[in-house]
């Protein structure tokens, strides 16, 4: 059966799912983000002569083993986020997941740290850089997912944590009714899920 043939995808198509699936696997984005440049400059019709393909420079028999489609946009990225997410439970530490990720984790286990190799520690260092400088100034795709998040937790603000608006009348409201109003506009304040943070940004997965 012949490979399915590659949709090239423009770069902001290709950073946008890899931001989304690395927060919906609990992966760090600007890892996630930092891998696939340096792996393929977010080319999904990269080509290795060792065979590898897309994105995150999947071999199509690893891919397969993971059930998944290599020649996929949206599977070679998974593959790739899992791939990297599985070599940093099996070592619990970034910098030898990425040297997992490029040598194997067999060489990892061997050497019990980065190997020796330059291949390898040019690898490690290139991501571990573009990393620390996606930290400091994220990329639009992850800003545009933060921004979304934010819009989407407004959005489900329990209606029952709402203030009532205050009824007109004649008669002055009474202090006592003005302090239970104050105190549930701040509990409402309280409730608000107003953070902008994205849950996997502090996390080394």
């Amino acid at each position: 059966m012949l490979a399915a043939p590659v949709q090239a995808s423009d770069t902001n198509t290709v950073k946008a799912t890899i931001v989304k699936h690395a927060l919906s696997m609990g992966v760090d984005p600007a890892i996630a983000l930092s891998i696939a440049k340096t792996e393929s400059g977010y080319r999904h019709n990269a080509r290795s002569s060792h065979g590898a393909v897309g994105v995150f420079q999947l071999m199509p028999s690893t891919a397969r083993k993971m059930g998944l489609n290599p020649y996929s946009l949206n599977d070679n990225i998974k593959g790739g986020i899992m791939y990297y997410k599985m070599m940093y439970k099996m070592f619990g530490s970034m910098e030898l997941a990425l040297a997992a990720y490029n040598a194997g984790p067999g060489n990892v286990k061997k050497y019990n740290a980065v190997p020796p190799y330059g291949e390898t520690k040019r690898f490690v260092s290139k991501i571990m850089t573009d990393y620390h400088q996606l930290k400091a100034n994220p990329d639009p795709a992850m800003k545009a997912a933060a921004a979304a998040k934010s819009a989407a937790q407004v959005k489900q603000v329990p209606s029952n944590a709402k203030v009532s608006a205050v009824p007109v009348a004649s008669a002055p409201v009474p202090k006592a009714a003005k302090e239970n109003e104050l105190s549930t506009k701040i509990q409402t304040v309280e409730r608000t899920p107003f953070e902008l943070e994205l849950e996997a940004s502090s996390l080394a997965i």
